[in-house]
């Protein structure tokens, strides 16, 4: 039981046999500690139960924490690769009692399991207490029989735990291991509280932290209602020591890693030993730093210029450079993934699940950054060939080292510092503020409002906001400004109205047709903002609109921050079925379909794109069939860090207003072969969609449930609009339709499915008796009769001139069928003149006026009609000499109609 992946599973089994809840690691992104960069020991994802302020189903747990020390104050960076303890990345073993078992216990625990399971030799074992721990000094005196050579009391702060000025703290009492007893390795350093402590002869192997005060503000220590455990064993260290070796880099996994770092770079015609460079630091770094980018990566980090990513950036180029000097030519890294996914893949599923992201993501940084070091290091080199040790590289030179080459200043000093040259860094954070500021005129002169230059000003002093939304909806963040009235402000209080900026949020701000998120913050003793809305400002920094419902928030404050998890759910539902519908319109109208702008928000989705018709019924159909064959499939959704050229090259649609910069966010989902690959055929191993993307999406395409068309329309000119829905209000759209057609079937008195036979016999049915009423209608005017009251009761045929002249007036009747009435007067006249007025149902006056053949070339209808209009109020008219039209505003005046006509006849018409 020596190697490292034994030796972690024997730890996590050793505690759960004693009642322990094994808790998987973490994340690398603390999400309940905004004060770190990085998760840097096991008991960060235990901070709010350590606090009281989270409960857990278990009183004890155990785990094996993965945790990065990088960045902030927790930075050992510059040493890793030339000590044999240092590491960006490690694994911390850990047990903790919450409220339960304490010092005796716990130190039991930890004894039996170092000197009886792993089999450690006592006799090279001591132990520290703080110096007022009478109580633990007196455990460890029955339980060893140390003296005290071996049992050390400490009294320093080194023995002594506190998580900040205020809150939890107590005694510690730490193991140490001597890797030389007997001095014949010459290993220097000696025991611990000894002068020369910091040697690596006596390592510390375990920390148990005995937390059972509360430290206040006023200075006071008061117990803790319950005193809790918290220890931590360095999974690399205990391996060196049950390995046999001081050296953490001699241990297996690191000598697996090595051998793969030596036989990639052979594979690359790198040489074993190039001229002046040191291997054995160089591929240590190479090493420790594939951990830490790796397991960064795989937990949502990607490289970036701000924050965390920017660490990221610098741990990555820092292994590459070291691998540049060990002669590879080509990338080395992404070559290494799947020998570290081997060595620690079964531990941390997460590695394997993230490997292709992982290895796209380093190929493409060593691609890059091959170009920027080969350049950098040319320039560099010209720059500073005149320097010797002891000079200073000029700050402005640097800065334009990294501004015109993207050569960044840590790299310069790394570079110049094996020659013993400083870097004027002060020079260079003054070109660096002058280029800020020369971006801020540029930015007043773009025609931004005045209002919104607050938000340049709170970036310059606080930051971009991180964004941790892809990965979690709740997260810790720190407040780095309030603003209200559209001014910084240094409290927000009940009932005020305003915007929080934090240093990292869950919270997606609005761009790229994706709503801003809604939800809550909540800081200290139960206040509460409420977010509205979240706007993205100057790219990167996410402002939280809303209202503080209780108690009053201020910069520095620490809050929770938690997004309303079903507006979230719904949002990215709807934001990957547009995606697919994109693809689906592609393949059924044609690769014209280009998108013109896009709403996501919870409730629907709204897609203009470039069309210039309607869509049918059936090519609306066939993009919901595409859409929903892609959401069955339930594949994952992937996405990939790549570089814009290469992202367009293969393929990935950008999206219309989006701004991208040179790495874009790829977001690819469905296996169905897109457009003319394989015209929709499942079975292919190609993305069915590949977009350009930075907004928030489904998992697996399977949790959009359903994709639902509800509308198609015109936008613009050459530009269509598709509006959908997904999930669950596709669902409620679709149960609404069924109830609508159950209450129709019911009303019809038939089934459901019969409703479309049905409707179609009571339409034509309708028509029918429509024909037979009109005709009834036409016979009862043309008779003369009262019709029902709906002919001139004095209606009939006369004599004008000596000529046939029927007059009808009537009510109700459409212009069509006054136009038939009028054919059958003719008939009925034989040879003469008809004219109808009709007081239409809306109260307008409808006139026709028809000629027979034989007068039509002596009397025209349509000056006839125009006599008739005119007396009535109305304009003019049209139609032929034997048959014309006209109308008027008042039906009333039907009989001045007929009766203006009938002068004009009389008059020689």
């Amino acid at each position: 039981m020596t190697g490292v992946n034994e030796i972690r599973r024997a730890f996590l089994d050793y505690f759960r046999a004693e009642g322990h809840e094994v808790v998987p690691s973490s994340p690398l992104v603390p999400r309940n500690d905004p004060s770190l960069m990085f998760t840097n020991a096991g008991m960060v994802q235990f901070k709010n139960v350590f606090t009281g302020q989270e409960t857990r189903p278990y009183v004890r747990a155990a785990s094996s924490q993965k945790c990065v020390r990088a960045g902030g104050k927790h930075n050992d960076l510059d040493n890793v690769g030339y000590t044999a303890r240092h590491h960006t990345f490690f694994e911390m073993l850990g047990n903790f009692s919450f409220g339960d078992y304490f010092k005796e216990r716990a130190i039991e625990l930890s004894w039996r399991l170092i000197t009886k399971e792993f089999g450690i030799d006592p006799a090279r074992l001591s132990v520290t207490v703080y110096h007022e721990d009478d109580e633990a000094h007196a455990i460890w005196k029955k339980l060893t029989g140390f003296g005290d050579d071996k049992l050390i009391r400490i009294a320093t702060k080194d023995n002594f735990w506190q998580m900040g000025d205020t809150g939890p703290c107590g005694p510690c009492t730490e193991i140490f291991y001597d890797h030389d007893p007997d001095g014949k390795k010459g290993i220097p350093g000696g025991p611990p509280g000894s002068a020369d402590a910091d040697g690596d002869r006596f390592i510390e192997i375990w920390n148990l932290v005995f937390m059972q005060y509360e430290q206040l503000a006023s200075g006071e220590r008061v117990d803790l209602p319950k005193a809790s455990v918290d220890t931590g064993m360095g999974l690399e260290r205990i391996a060196a020591v049950l390995q046999g070796t001081h050296d953490n880099y001699e241990i297996d996994l690191f000598r697996h890693l090595i051998a793969s770092i030596t036989d990639e770079c052979r594979k690359l015609g790198a040489p074993d030993a190039p001229e002046g460079v040191d291997v054995k630091p160089a591929r240590r770094v190479i090493a420790d730093h594939l951990r830490a980018t790796s397991f960064l990566i795989a937990d949502g980090v990607l490289p970036s210029n701000e924050g965390r990513g920017y660490v990221l950036r610098r741990i990555m180029r820092r292994a590459m450079r070291y691998a540049h000097q060990l002669g590879c030519n080509d990338p080395l890294m992404y070559r290494l993934v799947p020998s570290l996914v081997r060595e620690m893949g079964t531990a941390y599923p997460e590695l394997g699940r993230a490997e292709a992201l992982i290895t796209e993501t380093l190929k493409l940084e060593e691609t890059r950054f091959k170009k920027t070091l080969g350049n950098g290091l040319k320039l560099l080199g010209e720059a500073s060939e005149t320097l010797k040790a002891g000079d200073v590289f000029p700050g402005d030179v640097a800065f334009r080292l990294y501004d015109t080459y993207g050569f960044p200043l840590d790299l310069t000093e790394d570079a110049l510092r094996a020659r013993g040259i400083g870097v004027d860094t002060a020079a260079f954070d003054a070109a660096m503020a002058k280029q800020k500021e020369e971006a801020r005129r540029a930015w007043k002169g773009s025609g931004e409002a005045a209002t919104e230059e607050i938000w340049f000003e709170i970036k310059d002093a606080t930051g971009a906001t991180e964004f941790l939304g892809y990965d979690t909806e709740i997260a810790e963040g720190e407040i780095r400004a309030l603003v209200s009235g559209g001014k910084p402000v240094k409290t927000l209080k009940v009932g005020d109205e305003g915007a929080i900026v934090v240093n990292q949020t869950p919270f997606y701000g609005e761009s790229g047709g994706q709503v801003g998120d809604r939800g809550v913050i909540r800081g200290a003793k139960g206040v509460l903002f409420r977010v509205t809305d979240t706007q993205k400002k100057l790219g990167d920094l996410f402002v939280h609109v809303g209202r503080v419902e209780k108690g009053t928030f201020k910069p520095g404050d620490a809050v929770e921050l938690e997004v309303d998890h079903a507006r979230r759910a719904a949002t990215r539902s709807h934001h990957s079925a547009t995606h697919l519908i994109h693809e689906a319109l592609r393949q059924v109208l044609g690769t014209h379909v280009a998108q013109k702008g896009s709403l996501v928000a919870p409730d629907r989705l709204r897609f203009d794109f470039v069309h210039q018709k309607a869509m049918t019924a059936d090519e609306i159909a066939e993009v919901e069939r595409l859409a929903n064959a892609v959401v069955l499939e339930n594949e994952p959704v992937e996405t990939r860090l790549m570089a814009l050229e290469d992202a367009k090259a293969s393929g990935a649609m950008a999206l219309f207003g989006e701004k991208y910069g040179d790495e874009v966010r790829v977001v690819s989902m469905g296996r169905l072969a897109g457009g003319e690959r394989a015209k929709g055929e499942p079975g292919s191993n190609k993305a069915w969609s590949v977009e350009l993307c930075g907004g928030t999406h489904v998992r697996r395409t399977g949790d959009i449930g359903l994709v639902k068309v509800i509308a198609e329309s015109a936008s613009a000119a050459g530009v269509r609009r598709i509006e959908a829905l997904t999930g669950e209000g596709a669902r409620a759209y679709l149960a609404d339709a069924d109830q609508r057609l159950k209450d129709a079937a019911a009303v019809l008195k038939t089934r459901p499915d019969d409703v479309i036979e049905r409707l179609r016999a009571l339409v034509e049915e309708r028509k029918t008796l429509e024909r037979q009423l009109a005709d009834a209608k036409r016979q009862i005017a043309l008779g003369g009769g009262s019709g029902g009251g709906n002919a001139d009761a004095g209606a009939g045929i006369t004599e004008i001139g000596g000529r046939k002249f029927l007059r009808l007036s009537v009510a109700g009747v459409e212009m069509k069928d006054l136009k038939a009435m009028a054919d059958d007067g003719r008939a009925k006249v034989g040879s003469g003149i008809v004219a109808i007025a009709n007081n239409s149902a809306d109260g307008k006056l409808g006139i026709v006026v028809a000629v027979t053949n034989d007068l039509a070339k002596e009397i025209n209808a349509v000056d006839l009609v125009r006599v008739g209009s005119e007396a009535a109020g109305g304009k003019g008219g049209g139609g032929r000499p034997d048959m014309a039209q006209a109308g008027g505003p008042d039906g009333s005046k039907a009989d001045e109609a007929l009766a203006a006509i009938e002068a004009r006849i009389g008059a020689g018409a």
